[in-house]
């Protein structure tokens, strides 16, 4: 076998996923980078990244398989970071953080598209009239 095989994720998925790293990078002061690394993080990279695991799994409603996939990690280390992040939950402080970041997920998300058409990017570039 020449690599590992890999289930292919969707954009959706991956900009979605972005979205919490990103969410999880500000709230925690780790690096985005360091959150999308493969394999072992720092002390403070690793529970970022069980906190943003568990927030997409919370947040989307993503079975652990499917936020596997997503995170680039074993179903086994999805399963552990939302357990982990779970049982952390009895410190009010996080668990406050936890239902802001919930909910600011959902309602971007939940958000209905706006296609722009042309002319308003022209309009918007051209400045105030």
């Amino acid at each position: 076998m020449a690599g590992q095989y890999r289930v292919p994720v969707g954009e959706r998925d991956q900009v979605r996923a972005g979205l919490v790293i990103q969410m999880i990078s500000v709230c925690f002061g780790v690096s985005p980078d360091e959150l999308r690394t493969r394999g072992r993080l720092t002390p403070s990279g690793g529970r970022a990244r069980r906190v943003a695991l568990y927030l997409a799994h919370v947040g989307y409603g993503w079975p652990l398989e499917r936020l596997s996939h997503v995170f680039g990690v074993s179903r086994a280390t999805a399963g552990q970071g939302c357990r982990w992040t779970e049982d952390a939950r009895d410190d009010p402080a996080l668990d406050g953080l936890l239902d802001r970041l919930t909910e600011a997920v959902r309602d971007v998300c939940d958000a209905p598209r706006l296609e722009l058409s042309a002319d308003a990017d022209l309009a918007a570039s051209a400045g105030p009239r």
